[in-house]
């Protein structure tokens, strides 16, 4: 088994590298580490890289890196995997923060690209967008969420933090509540998700966004579990983009408990599997549309939505009893009261 400490960058596939640059740099706010003839690197202003954007005809998310403990051989690296049945391949200048990695496949067919040794980006001074510190996870969709989580939990080293029901996982490599997430759907990419600083971070972006006449699809709002405030958005190639600030932490695996805040259900919060009645947001706005199809939206790798779990849908169906009951009560209350003459 290796044990992965982070998320590296993802990489993903547009028909318009341009204007998705354009989107990365002066929306959110990474700058252009590297730029080549079908493919751009992307980095934080402190000089993690994030998003690697390559020309495609369709959008996509093929590949993901992934970092292990600095000075690791992937020679060694390389056997485990064998041993572990997983055919990988040595590539060389990944980017210019990534000399070297052992890329492979996961269950539902994502390129991993596991490094060891990593260079900062040069720092970039220049105040432009939203500015996130890092590249925090990302979310899929998959038919076999089960099988994911045994892939990346026996052969990766990532724990579960919580489930809902039996549809949505959500799993960390770090003391980060979640690094990636899988929900049951068609294969695909559910959203992307970006740190921010702290709750003024996120009003920023909200006025930020709104000054550049891009709508918030969902936000702000603290999510149950994870329990991050967080606003979402669609980038111009509809790929679901969020922004959050506050996720749980998990100081110490042996303690085995996120670290306590007041906003936590249990004391303490540990990781378990959340009820299908459990509400996607402790406040905030609840989504205004039910998703169609399993657990999510429809989904094509040409076309991106954000799937919202159907699991609000009792908890939603259950306000709107009470309220139609409420109604009811006052009407039937004001025809057995005397009219006064």
């Amino acid at each position: 088994m290796l044990q992965i400490k982070r998320a590296g960058h993802s990489t993903l596939t547009t028909p318009d590298i341009e204007r998705m640059v354009d989107y990365f740099t002066r929306i959110v706010g990474l700058g252009v580490a590297a730029r080549e003839k079908n493919r751009v690197i992307l980095a934080t202003k402190s000089g993690l890289e994030a998003i690697v954007l390559e020309r495609g005809s369709s959008v996509d998310a093929p590949r993901l890196s992934f970092q292990v403990a600095p000075g690791s051989d992937l020679g060694e690296v390389a056997s485990r995997l064998k041993k572990a049945g997983m055919k990988s391949e040595r590539r060389r200048d990944i980017t210019p923060g990534i000399g070297e990695a052992l890329a492979f496949k996961d269950p539902k067919g994502t390129t991993l690209e596991v490094f060891s040794d990593f260079r900062f980006a040069p720092e970039d001074n220049t105040l432009a967008g939203i500015m996130p510190l890092k590249f925090g996870h990302i979310a899929y969709q998959c038919p076999d969420v089960q099988g994911m989580v045994e892939f990346y939990r026996d052969i990766l080293g990532f724990r579960v933090s919580d489930w809902r029901s039996d549809f949505f996982v959500f799993m960390r490599c770090s003391r980060d509540h979640h690094t990636v997430n899988f929900l049951r759907g068609d294969t695909g990419i559910h959203h992307i998700a970006f740190e921010v600083r702290d709750w003024s971070d996120i009003k920023r972006a909200c006025d930020f966004l709104a000054r550049n006449k891009i709508k918030l699809t969902w936000g702000p709002i603290r999510h149950v579990i994870g329990h991050n405030i967080a606003i979402y958005h669609k980038n111009p190639d509809g790929v679901v983009i969020e922004f959050f600030t506050d996720l749980d932490q998990m100081h110490d695996e042996e303690l085995g408990f996120f670290e306590p805040r007041p906003w936590h259900q249990d004391r303490p919060q540990r990781p378990k599997v959340w009820g299908d009645d459990t509400p996607s947001n402790w406040w905030g706005p609840m989504a205004r549309s039910a998703p169609q199809g399993d657990h999510g939206a429809p989904h094509t790798k040409e076309t991106f939505h954000h799937a919202v779990p159907t699991t609000r849908a009792p908890a939603l169906a259950r306000a709107r009893t009470r309220q139609t009951e409420k109604k009811s009560r006052a009407k039937d209350k004001s025809r057995r009261t005397p009219k006064l003459r």
